[in-house]
């Protein structure tokens, strides 16, 4: 059963639909996907993460906050650093099902203009 059709077949109660937009809304930020990609590589300190996105450092504290609370990553305290990484690994297949969906959608409009009269 392909993705599409194992996603029609599912029958969502209404908490879940509501956890799934919750999920959804927390990845609709800029910030925090620069910050996820940048826990791509493994675990980061908070220093690491600001260095690596060009973030500032409230900014990134706050997003890894909500990311923390939506279970998306996970903390650890070493001495006086801080260190996060992702939680589920799933995350990245997630965003790369996004990615080809978007190129696909890229192609076919690059493939409409190139189809349209010239003048």
């Amino acid at each position: 059963m392909n993705t599409i059709n194992k996603a029609n077949s599912l029958k969502l109660s209404p908490l879940a639909i509501s956890l799934m937009a919750d999920f959804f809304k927390v990845l609709a930020e800029e910030s925090r996907i620069h910050i996820l990609c940048s826990l791509k590589s493994g675990e980061k300190s908070v220093s690491e993460i600001i260095e690596a996105t060009g973030l500032g450092q409230a900014n990134v504290s706050k997003h890894l906050k909500i990311l923390n609370q939506a279970g998306l990553v996970s903390r650890e305290q070493q001495g006086i650093n801080v260190f996060y990484q992702i939680s589920n690994p799933f995350l990245f297949e997630l965003c790369d099902l996004v990615c080809s969906s978007i190129a696909w959608q890229v192609d076919l409009q690059n493939q409409q203009l190139a189809e349209l009269p010239k003048f």
